[in-house]
């Protein structure tokens, strides 16, 4: 036992420790290797936030109020759109007209929403504590494709309305590509 504690104590002896410039090395070495990756993740958090947030959010409030647009009768021009629940009378309705373009909107076919979803008002001047903005556009299919607008009928017995919403965001995180999202229903005249 006494060959093994002290053949155990030489071989302890002999090993020398870890110089002082080595571990400078492997240190620095480390320290580029975090740094490229703290990139990718400043990358990641902000692709995460944008298109895992912000994106399906433009999406959902998109789907409201195309749901909510689709509530109304087909000949309905004058319920007012912009409050939820519509109220009867001092709106657009499903009339023809509005605008898919957010740099444009059209009075009575746009709302702001705040940055928890909650409806802050219409009209083309923006609130100042807007995140959302949602526009809508109501048109006739054929109306296209016709070098004269025309009334939206397919055929003598049926009429059909396309109705789109477009939702944008006011800003996103790094300023990278701004969620937007735009869905697009028709709306048949026997509803």
């Amino acid at each position: 036992m006494k060959t093994t504690v002290r053949a155990y104590l030489r071989q302890l002896a002999g090993d020398e420790g870890t110089t002082l410039i080595e571990t400078a090395i492997a240190s620095g070495i480390l320290l580029v290797t975090l740094a490229g990756l703290m990139s990718m993740g400043t990358l990641a958090t902000m692709h995460t936030e944008n298109q895992g947030h912000l994106a399906p959010r433009t999406t959902e409030y998109a789907q409201d109020k195309m749901e909510q647009l689709l509530s109304l009768a087909y000949g309905d021009t004058t319920s007012n759109s912009v409050v939820f629940p519509a109220t009867i009378g001092g709106g657009s309705g499903l009339a023809i007209g509005g605008s898919s373009n957010t740099a444009a909107p059209a009075n009575n076919y746009v709302d702001w929403l705040a940055q928890d979803g909650s409806l802050l008002g219409g009209g083309t001047a923006a609130p100042a504590t807007w995140f959302y903005e949602r526009v809508w556009q109501v048109t006739c299919p054929s109306a296209a494709y016709a070098p004269v607008a025309q009334p939206c009928v397919d055929n003598p017995a049926a009429g059909v309305k396309q109705v789109s919403v477009t939702v944008t965001v006011r800003s996103s995180v790094g300023g990278f590509m701004l969620a937007k999202s735009t869905v697009v229903a028709l709306k048949a005249s026997q509803f």
